[in-house]
């Protein structure tokens, strides 16, 4: 049995809390939680969908009964297609996060091997993420390869 499950609605409040040690493990990180009572509606909202374009996988934590061990979570969207992605449909994973007292463990590769799986299924022809230093073996063993696109970003 895998230790692998989809996260539900009840899992919004852990899931925001595990989004904020990756948070905080970034460089320039806001530490600020401030933010997490405006996410929550919307986030509970969102695992409730079973076909969206938006899941979250995670792993209960062995020692600490109702918390999360490690969480990931992605989104396809579509995009015109190109060549080695024709139907434009394009994954990307924006959380990965282990607790500081679960890592280690596999938890995390678990987690990733069942959101490509879901990314596959939903016909993604290409998986985007960005990686910290300290993943960046992690998502390498997996297959991923670094790409010298020049990502800007305006916030609105």
């Amino acid at each position: 049995m895998s230790l692998v499950r989809r996260a539900l609605p009840e899992d919004a409040a852990e899931v925001l809390r595990l989004r904020q040690v990756m948070i905080d493990d970034l460089p320039g990180g806001d530490a600020s939680t401030a933010w997490h009572t405006e996410a929550l509606p919307s986030l509970r909202e969102r695992l409730g969908e079973a076909d969206g374009d938006f899941a979250a996988f995670v792993v209960d934590h062995p020692d600490r009964p109702g918390a999360l061990a490690a969480l990931v979570v992605g989104t396809v969207d579509y995009r015109i297609g190109k060549a080695g992605n024709p139907r434009g449909l394009a994954g990307y994973v924006f959380s990965v996060a282990t607790d500081p007292g679960a890592r280690r463990r596999g938890y995390a590769r678990a987690c990733m091997d069942e959101l490509l799986a879901w990314f596959r299924e939903r016909g993604a022809g290409q998986v985007m993420l960005t990686a910290s230093p300290a993943a960046e073996p992690l998502y390498t063993s997996l297959g991923f390869v670094p790409k010298p696109d020049p990502t800007m970003m305006l916030r609105l």
